[in-house]
């Protein structure tokens, strides 16, 4: 075990009495919202349909399936030979597209679509992908999963030069740059566009011939080609693929762009070969536990973190408790390999949506228990190990431990599936800045007190890296995009130089 990656204390004072001050009003128990907004918060998922005569329903029910990388909006592109079919909503997608009336004006047999966790841009309809334009040479839609670091550099480049931008989403920086390229043909004007972006993107687009698909050289974000029929499927994870009975082909190569025609399926290789950098938070959070990732299963990469924890940093205790639900595998894992017994000390609410009104504080501390709450009969006088998948700025932690002293626990051991995170994210996770993120202000010890645990663990990157099937110590092995954990980013941060990205988001906000 590292010493720098367990630290625990036998003082008499409980681990309330010596947490800081600078934490959050406690509430009893902790709601859906609150969970959320101390991970990493996720992406977006894109889905594409070529050549099935069901396009736009299929895209609805693979958007289904995709809807845990982003539950803020969701929208559909079609084309049914000779128009065009757009339909964007705030919302989830059964909220709207499970109408029959909307997917039959999505008629055609190809379309895309996109679920949207927003991580640049508002939370508005105009920034509802895909995007869709009337370019010379015919119609052009687009969806996009991740982040572009230099969007804004680009965009004030585009305005300058006389661009007009409908939105504040760094996707229609990709369509303005096919617009304004002075390639004859779409493709090599879509290839144009990509050679002048960075950083991370998995995109489907859609024109009047042809599904498109790509990924970003370093294969940051993740994207799937499979089949249907004589139909052809582009999306974010093979769950996607499973909701609709298709087939899995391959994945996308990083680097390539797929297109896929009545003739079939073209492959081009626009950029020079590189390692392979995949984002390491779709194994640890991102992607559903049913997907398979670079032919990993996630769910068994998830319980191997929880072995990989239990062999690192065990304690004693009476039994291994899950922060549902993602942090369940990992519990599992953690309790086979300590021979501690498994069990769900905390029990979330499925069937409820927002909380009635709430006028006062007893009131919604109450309330917030219709989500979430302790199972005081397995918790009351137990030394429970609280397992968890990632801790960001601490505030979640905080509530949930104190949720489980309440419920009458001896003691608190916190076991996290992944290493601090220390750094934020560029490429299409919603992380805070540095100064907001638990692990890069205070050391293991602090963040002990802080969260107000008898323990406090987290996975080391070696231990990540077993759980993943890889030896860290061979530098033969791939390295994942692993920057939060290490600081190592594998692309240029063009628009995080500080007085030029104070002069572009100056720009920006006069846009919007």
């Amino acid at each position: 075990m590292s010493e720098q990656m367990c630290f625990s204390f036998d003082d008499a004072a409980p681990p309330s009495a010596i947490r800081p001050s600078l934490q959050a009003p406690l509430g009893l128990s902790i709601s859906d919202d609150e969970l959320s907004e101390d991970k990493p918060r996720d992406e977006c998922g894109v889905f594409g349909v070529y050549g099935h005569p069901d396009a736009a329903a299929l895209t609805a029910l693979g958007l289904h399936a995709l809807q845990h990388r982003g539950q803020e909006a969701a929208g559909i592109v079609a084309f049914d030979g000779e128009h065009f079919h757009s339909e964007r909503r705030m919302g989830l997608v059964g909220d709207h597209f499970s109408s029959e009336k909307i997917i039959d004006r999505l008629r055609g047999e190809a379309a895309i679509g996109h679920v949207r966790y927003s991580t640049t841009g508002e939370t508005i309809l105009r920034n509802v992908q895909p995007l869709f334009a009337d370019l010379w040479g015919g119609g052009f839609g687009i969806a996009h999963n991740g982040n572009l670091t230099n969007a804004i550099s680009l965009r004030s480049e585009l305005v300058r030069a006389g661009a007009i931008f409908q939105s504040t989403s760094d996707t229609e920086t990709i369509l303005q740059l096919v617009a304004r390229s002075q390639k004859a043909r779409t493709m090599d004007r879509f290839v144009d566009a990509l050679r002048q972006i960075e950083g991370a993107y998995a995109l489907v687009a859609i024109t009047n011939k042809k599904l498109i698909g790509a990924r970003d050289p370093l294969g940051i974000r993740p994207l799937i080609l499979g089949r249907l029929g004589d139909g052809w499927i582009l999306c974010s994870e093979t769950v996607a693929l499973d909701i609709i009975g298709a087939e899995f082909v391959r994945e996308i190569e990083p680097g390539e762009v797929v297109v896929c025609t009545q003739e079939g399926i073209q492959s081009i290789h626009p950029f020079p070969p590189q390692k392979e950098r995949p984002c390491v938070f779709e194994y640890i959070y991102f992607a559903r536990p049913d997907s398979v990732v670079g032919g990993r299963s996630v769910y068994n990469v998830r319980k191997n973190l929880g072995r990989e924890l239990a062999l690192e940093s065990h304690v004693d205790a009476d039994v291994v408790i899950p922060v549902p639900d993602s942090g369940v595998p990992a519990a599992i894992g953690y309790a086979n390999q300590s021979g501690i017994p498994f069990e769900l000390g905390i029990i979330r609410n499925h069937y409820v949506g927002r909380t009635f009104i709430e006028p006062t504080q007893h009131i919604r501390q109450l309330g917030v228990k219709l989500k979430h709450n302790a199972n005081r009969a397995i918790v009351e006088g137990k030394r429970i190990i609280l397992v968890d998948d990632s801790v960001v700025r601490g505030t979640t932690s905080i509530k949930i431990v104190k949720m489980m002293y309440e419920a009458g626990a001896r003691e608190v051991h916190l076991r996290v599936a992944s290493p601090p995170i220390t750094h934020s994210d560029f490429y299409g996770i919603d992380t805070p800045e540095r100064d907001q993120l638990l692990a890069s202000n205070y050391d293991l010890e602090g963040m002990r007190a802080y969260v107000g645990v008898d323990s406090l663990a987290f996975i080391s990157v070696d231990g990540l890296y077993r759980a993943l099937g890889f030896d860290h110590r061979n530098n033969e092995h791939p390295q994942l995009t692993d920057h939060c954990f290490t600081g190592d980013y594998p692309t240029p941060l063009t628009d995080r130089s500080g007085e030029k990205r104070t002069r572009q988001l100056s720009m920006l906000a006069e846009i919007a």
